[in-house]
């Protein structure tokens, strides 16, 4: 017959039993962020990435920021490495410059889930999945969104654009870029990219880029600018120089550039969620390590926003 004590000390050791079990089966994911400090939209990527993973009683998390330096990145995906997490999550600086570091990654047995702004083709083989948006078809939707103004407006046939970039060498910047490029010329022939120059996705950057613009040229007719942040800088060098009737479109829709177009001096953009972002990068992540499959590029719908549509969206939260 088992004593109450015995029966005690076995319940005692089956619980610490179960409890070790499920210390270990918590998920360790570290994350290597492009530059939280540089826009609204990274600041509030990083608060829901912390905020989903707190909820997650089965994930522990190492959250790092490269600051925008490349350097800094590859050093943290070696201390990632170091530290033997289960998964990283990296956005990156630069789509090439970070495939060294990723591909040691690769050799450590380490999963890697791409967030937001995808690496280099070169590097795809040593990366799980790619989560974040669609950028090509973002700059593609932002072309269409453009040259539907232009022909309400009956100059598509005569039309001179600017188009402010994002940070080069920046995967996003690259293919919103390409995909605005790409596209306008498929639904408005006639319109001219008359200029092309990076913001740097920086706002006072992207105000000084088109002060420039606007002193070298006499006829603007519209602004593709990669995010509103840089979009709104532009408006603003146009409004100090009185320059009317511009269409400003971007490619993700800020804060900033919502109030923008509801004052009407802003028309269009691209709806996107950090916090959308955020949690599919997290989830990917927690997918890849359940063993689940998981497509190799997680998009996630970024559809397109005007002052046409704009009240079936709410202002973003950056």
């Amino acid at each position: 017959m088992t004593s109450r004590k015995t029966l005690a000390a076995s319940t005692a050791l089956v619980s610490l039993a179960f409890a070790g079990a499920a210390a270990a089966e918590t998920m360790k994911i570290g994350i290597t962020q492009n530059n939280v400090g540089v826009d609204s939209y990274q600041t509030t990527y990083e608060k829901a990435f912390i905020a989903a993973a707190e909820a997650n009683d089965s994930v522990e998390t190492v959250v790092l920021d490269a600051g925008g330096d490349v350097a800094r990145q590859i050093a943290q995906m070696e201390d990632l490495i170091q530290q033997e997490v289960d998964a990283i999550i990296i956005w990156p600086t630069n789509g090439e410059a970070v495939i060294p570091a990723v591909r040691k990654a690769f050799q450590a047995d380490i999963p890697v889930i791409v967030t937001n702004s995808n690496i280099a083709e070169a590097g795809f083989d040593f990366v799980k999945s790619f989560s974040g948006p669609d950028n090509i078809t973002q700059g593609a939707r932002s072309a269409e969104i453009m040259c539907d103004k232009f022909k309400e407006m009956g100059i598509e046939t005569e039309a001179q654009v600017v188009h402010i970039t994002g940070q080069p060498g920046y995967t996003t910047a690259i293919e919103r870029a390409k995909g605005f490029e790409d596209r306008l010329p498929e639904v408005c022939p006639e319109v001219s990219v008359v200029d092309t120059q990076p913001g740097d996705w920086n706002r006072e950057k992207s105000q000084k880029v088109m002060e420039a613009f606007l002193v070298k040229y006499d006829d603007i007719d519209g602004v593709y600018a990669g995010d509103d942040n840089m979009g709104v800088g532009a408006l603003n060098a146009a409004k100090a120089a009185d320059r009317d009737g511009i269409i400003f479109v971007g490619a993700t829709n800020f804060a900033v550039g919502y109030e923008a177009m509801e004052r009407g001096e802003y028309w269009g953009s691209i709806y996107q969620s950090p916090v959308d972002d955020a949690e599919a990068a997290l989830q990917t992540a927690i997918d890849v390590l359940n063993g689940e499959e998981v497509p190799f590029l997680n998009y996630f719908d970024t559809p397109k926003i005007t002052q046409d549509n704009m009240g079936d969206y709410t202002k973003p939260v950056f």
